[in-house]
């Protein structure tokens, strides 16, 4: 929980009591490597904060094509958006590259938490800021540059990730085949 405490505080300070109030809310579990925490079509019960490990977000296309929306490693929130505050079937599938634990948060204990808590909705709400902004960066730069700039963006940002990621799995999540980024002057 400290782990919490710590990423929560970057943004709003919290007493002793109050992290006592909203640690209350999260519960603990650990996953194996190839587990899903969401598999498509089902309901999504949580959104889940990292504490160790590695995860990759799939969206599988009518073909059965995966492309990976995303990955999350330690101290990043992960869960198929949509599904979770909307109340709606998973469209996506989120799956351990690793083993990983993580702390998961209901959309009810959410909601309490934000209703007793005010900060926290300011903690939440700037989360949501960074991860639109990096979304739409993802895009823009899907759209305006090459795969070799793609993945020099990836290196720079993340350069952890590229470590703990097989190729397979990096090619997938810039839109291309292994091969093409095997052929890459990196």
């Amino acid at each position: 929980m400290e782990q919490l405490r710590t990423h929560i505080e970057k943004i709003v300070p919290l007493s002793d009591e109050e992290f006592a109030s909203i640690s209350s809310c999260f519960t603990y579990r650990k996953y194996k490597k190839h587990q899903f925490l969401i598999q498509h079509g089902d309901t999504v019960s949580y959104n889940y904060f990292v504490l160790k490990g590695l995860l990759k977000l799939v969206y599988t296309d009518d073909e059965g094509k995966e492309h990976i929306v995303g990955f999350a490693m330690e101290d990043w929130w992960e869960t198929d958006f949509p599904a979770y505050y909307q109340s709606k079937k998973a469209t996506m599938s989120l799956e351990c590259v690793e083993d990983t634990e993580v702390l998961c948060l209901s959309l009810e204990d959410y909601r309490k938490i934000v209703s007793t808590h005010p900060k926290m909705e300011h903690f939440f709400l700037e989360k949501a800021y960074m991860g639109f902004i990096a979304a739409q960066q993802r895009i823009i730069s899907t759209m305006t540059t090459g795969i070799k700039e793609r993945y020099e963006q990836l290196l720079e940002k993340h350069p952890s990730l590229i470590q703990r990621v097989p190729k397979s799995l990096l090619a997938a999540y810039l839109g291309v085949s292994r091969e093409t980024l095997s052929r890459l002057p990196l």
